[in-house]
């Protein structure tokens, strides 16, 4: 069951990089000088993209401590 903790390791690593994206996702929306509305549209667009990141975040740690329990 080794392979399952270096699955959910990739699945956490793929998480935090989504998570990195949506950080430079809203930076790049703040900083573009839109007026309020189109800025409020699109970091809604980016808080959907990060909630999934943290969903495949937790579920890699899910998949790496499943893992360690039946190694």
């Amino acid at each position: 069951m080794e392979y399952l903790v270096w699955i959910g390791a990739a699945l956490t690593l793929g998480g935090v990089a989504m998570l990195v994206v949506c950080i430079l996702m809203a930076v790049r929306a703040r900083n573009s000088g839109l007026d309020d509305d189109a800025l409020k549209e699109r970091l809604q667009k980016v808080v959907v993209l990060n909630l999934g990141a943290l969903a495949v975040s937790g579920l890699g740690l899910m998949v790496v401590i499943i893992g360690l329990f039946l190694t």
